[in-house]
């Protein structure tokens, strides 16, 4: 396999990771995954979250490439900016309207970026 169809695969992935942790946590376990943003209350879903982690992976996937063409240290680089960009992802969970919500979205966030930083990250 290729490093092109392994990073795509890997980025595709991402977004189904995230939505099978939605599917498990919202309609079958009943959590509402609504956040106030701005004082509106938004709930989330598979139109907010698959378009959210493709466009985070397909960013990642582009950084890392420009990484690549400039430095010979670019997975290093790119593995701590994307560990930093994570831990500050997670903050935004922290305006959902409960503490399972709150608790699924970090998990959301966490998982997305998981896969990203695992399999992009990989030589």
């Amino acid at each position: 396999m290729t490093t092109r169809t392994r990073r795509l695969l890997t980025v595709l992935a991402a977004p189904a990771a995230a939505l099978l942790l939605w599917a498990a946590a919202a309609p079958l376990g009943g959590v509402d995954l609504t956040v106030d943003q701005a004082g509106t209350p938004l709930t989330v879903g598979p139109l907010l979250i698959a378009p959210a982690a493709l466009l985070i992976g397909f960013a990642a996937w582009g950084l890392l490439a420009v990484l690549e063409r400039f430095t010979a240290r670019a997975a290093m680089i790119w593995s701590i900016t994307a560990a930093a960009v994570l831990a500050l992802s997670l903050t935004g969970p922290l305006a959902a309207t409960t503490t399972g919500a709150m608790l699924v979205l970090m998990g959301m966030h966490a998982v997305t970026g998981g896969v990203l930083i695992a399999g992009l990250a990989r030589r």
